[in-house]
């Protein structure tokens, strides 16, 4: 009995222990939280902030959890985790090199090369072995001549038909449209739909010309309006253009130490691919005789688009949880705009960014039960200003990702800031973070943060969003 009593004693003892360390974690977090909410520089502006327990699904800390605020590129995670449960990890996308017509005796090809694609986000991107331009231009240059083709009557397609041709969502402004992190969304992309351009400064308040490009866009008329900047300005140049332009303009200033490629979105990347593909037939001296097109611009003429024939190479995307990484690693948001719409395409055969949002609010509501309007999205990557997410609504889904199968590469996906595993977002006025976080003492926590029309400078927001989230180590 005195063992039983003693056992039930040190039971009782452990318990009061851990509700202590759990009432001082709460009492910790709203503490810090109020400092932090109090600071002047949220004087005309707001946080919310949602911890969970992840072991256990307790909420931790909930302050202004239920207002929509805009996300920025948190919003990507939720873009992540939707694609992962929807699509699978091994998901991947297939672009086939095909041709319509017949091949004579003597190599001619009386018909078109067509390239259909089926909205993969990595086709030409540097990022992974197998996509790279030169790799696919080269493995898709031998297996025409592996057919015997040694001239084309026909054309170039660039098949870009299956959303539309190239697109942007709404919701996003004329100053980011025509820069590589506001490249539009197409079912063939190409290269993340941008190409560089590489600047030569002079004396400062000089014109900067432009030295060269990364690639051939002689196709296009690049007004440069670009001046050069004083030492240390850094890079303060922007593009416009939009879907379709024939001519892009950039504009600002460009540092004179400054020593980096400025990078600028496609109008039309379907066009830029039959265009390099063009020129990479020409050199083993095979003629395009009518030329290169896209699907799009085919059917805006009332004409129609092969969708048979020979087959001549499928080449296979990398699989999605490859895909995640580089999306929330590096935030590239044309990989977030081609989820949605994959979305969008798997789940009902809707092909717009609309449609991909109203299935993502759709299959959040049913799962959790989250309203539409805690969940008020407009695009897959965040650059809209116009997105309206709560921090709750964000935090119970990082919590779901928890225990799904694919947990381990989503989690591999997000960046370390602060010691702390966990994706940021920055853009007009907005900063977020939201990830995942083992304390010294074991206690594992799921947490979203996001502030909006906070006074001052980022860094300086950072730090404090940092000492904020110090209070979960």
């Amino acid at each position: 009995m005195k063992i039983l009593s003693i056992l039930l004693a040190g039971s009782l003892t452990l318990a009061a222990t851990s509700d202590l360390v759990a009432q001082n974690i709460k009492q910790k977090l709203d503490q810090s939280y109020s400092t932090f909410a109090n600071h002047n520089s949220l004087s005309n502006g707001l946080a919310t902030m949602h911890v969970i327990n992840s072991e256990t699904g307790e909420v931790v800390l909930e302050k202004n959890a239920n207002v929509g605020l805009p996300t920025a590129s948190t919003l990507k995670v939720i873009t992540s985790i939707t694609a992962l449960d929807i699509l699978g990890k091994d998901f991947t996308y297939k672009t086939k090199l095909f041709y319509a017509g017949q091949i004579d005796s003597t190599g001619i090809l009386h018909g078109d090369i067509i390239i259909h694609g089926e909205g993969d986000p990595t086709l030409g991107s540097s990022r992974y072995t197998d996509t790279k331009e030169e790799v696919l231009l080269a493995k898709w240059k031998n297996a025409i001549l592996h057919a015997g083709i040694k001239s084309v009557q026909g054309r170039i397609i660039a098949d870009d038909s299956m959303y539309g041709g190239i697109d942007v969502p709404g919701g996003w402004i004329w100053t980011d449209m025509g820069n590589y992190y506001g490249a539009g969304i197409s079912s063939l992309n190409w290269r993340e739909n941008s190409a560089g351009l590489n600047f030569q400064p002079g004396t400062i308040n000089s014109s900067a010309p432009i030295a060269n490009t990364t690639s051939d866009l002689s196709y296009l008329k690049i007004i440069n309006q670009v001046k050069v900047g004083r030492k240390g300005s850094g890079d303060n140049v922007y593009g416009y253009s939009a879907p379709y332009s024939e001519k892009i303009v950039v504009r600002g200033t460009y540092g004179q130490d400054l020593n980096k490629t400025i990078e600028i979105s496609l109008p039309d990347p379907a066009y830029d691919l039959a265009f390099n593909l063009a020129k990479t037939l020409a050199t083993d001296s095979i003629n395009i005789a009518e030329g290169i097109t896209t699907g799009q611009r085919l059917i805006e003429e009332g004409l129609t688009v092969p969708n048979q024939g020979v087959d001549l190479d499928t080449h296979t995307s990398p699989p999605l949880h490859e895909i995640v990484y580089w999306f929330n690693r590096r935030s590239i948001n044309l990989y977030g705009e081609a989820l949605l719409r994959s979305i969008a395409y798997r789940s009902g055969g809707k092909t717009s960014t609309s449609e991909g949002a109203q299935y993502v609010k759709k299959y959040w509501e049913e799962r959790l039960n989250i309203k539409s309007s805690e969940l008020d999205i407009v695009d897959g990557s965040g650059l809209s200003p116009q997105n309206n997410i709560t921090s709750k609504a964000m935090n119970r889904i990082m919590h779901y990702a928890i225990q799904r199968p694919w947990f381990t590469e989503f989690n591999n996906s997000l960046p370390i800031y602060n010691d702390m595993s966990m994706k940021s977002g920055t853009i007009n006025g907005t900063l977020g973070y939201t990830g995942y976080h083992t304390a010294k003492d074991g206690k594992k926590y799921t947490f979203t943060l996001l502030v909006y029309n906070y006074n001052g400078g980022a860094s300086q927001m950072r730090q404090r969003m940092f000492t904020l989230l110090n209070s979960l180590k």
